[in-house]
């Protein structure tokens, strides 16, 4: 069967399905199967595919009808421009946790700092601001030794080895450092609201780093009230936190000594990141 036939039959299977992505997904799959580019399958559309690699992707793509999420598939995400082994160990890399990267990356810009990442999953954060100020210094922690797994591995193949350690461990256990900058992407999901997410989410990304408890926020406090012991005065913590959290956090963060000194806002202009520095 041809490329253009192939994908044409699996984008129509992926949209009877809801799946919105349905032709994007089907080119990506394919190029996976048949190891070449996406542009290069569109070049070469009337290319006939053999039998055995039909059959190969026809197994990813009823992985995809099940909901699967493609970084899951794939086992990868692309992140800050780089490749992240991800699996469903851990959260897949979001847009709009860059902005948060991105931000970090220019207020210490040529600066040598020494930092934490709390609830690391796949290192994608850390790995990423090291990999732009790479005379730094990271611990990434998580209470998953699978993920824990993963972020090592993306450590080695993002040569970062040497300025990134990663542990097993809950915040709890973490004393006797002073951070410039503790940085979390926690779970902030409230638990009522589980049960509403889409199905790639659901399904399969991992329930300890979705679940925020009751009011969301469970986890954002336990790191708010630690970082006052960890986090050198005027150090930065940065906050990725759920939409419509904002003024909760705030207060919460107002009471911890802590000054808000920027606020990020995702694609939909809802605030999604809150940097605040510790007053002495």
């Amino acid at each position: 069967m041809q490329i253009y036939k192939i994908i044409n039959s699996a984008s129509q299977k992926l949209k009877n399905n809801n799946i919105h992505s349905c032709r994007l997904d089907s080119e990506i799959l394919l190029s996976k199967v048949l190891n070449k580019k996406r542009q290069d399958l569109l070049l070469n559309s009337n290319y006939k595919v053999s039998l055995q690699l039909i059959k190969n992707f026809n197994r990813l793509l009823n992985r995809r009808l099940s909901k699967e999420p493609i970084a899951y598939i794939l086992k990868e995400k692309e992140f800050w421009s780089k490749d992240f082994f991800v699996n469903n160990n851990t959260l897949i890399p979001r847009p709009e946790t860059e902005l948060m990267v991105e931000k970090i990356v220019k207020i210490y810009n040529n600066k040598n700092i020494f930092f934490l990442d709390i609830g690391t999953g796949s290192g994608c954060i850390i790995l990423s601001i090291l990999s732009e100020l790479n005379k730094s210094r990271a611990i990434g922690i998580d209470i998953s030794s699978k993920a824990i797994q993963i972020a090592k591995q993306n450590s080695i193949k993002h040569g970062l080895t040497t300025n990134a350690k990663f542990f097993r461990k809950s915040l709890n256990q973490i004393y006797g450092y002073k951070f410039d900058l503790i940085v979390s992407n926690p779970p902030y999901i409230r638990k009522i609201d589980l049960k509403n997410l889409d199905d790639d989410i659901k399904k399969y990304e991992p329930r300890s780093a979705l679940d925020g408890g009751n009011d969301g926020l469970d986890v954002i406090k336990k790191v708010i009230y630690k970082s006052k012991s960890i986090l050198k005065i005027n150090g930065l913590l940065a906050l990725e936190i759920g939409n419509e959290q904002y003024k909760k956090v705030s207060k919460i963060l107002k009471r911890n000594k802590f000054k808000i000194k920027f606020l990020i806002c995702d694609y939909q202009e809802n605030v999604r990141c809150v940097l605040s520095t510790l007053k002495s």
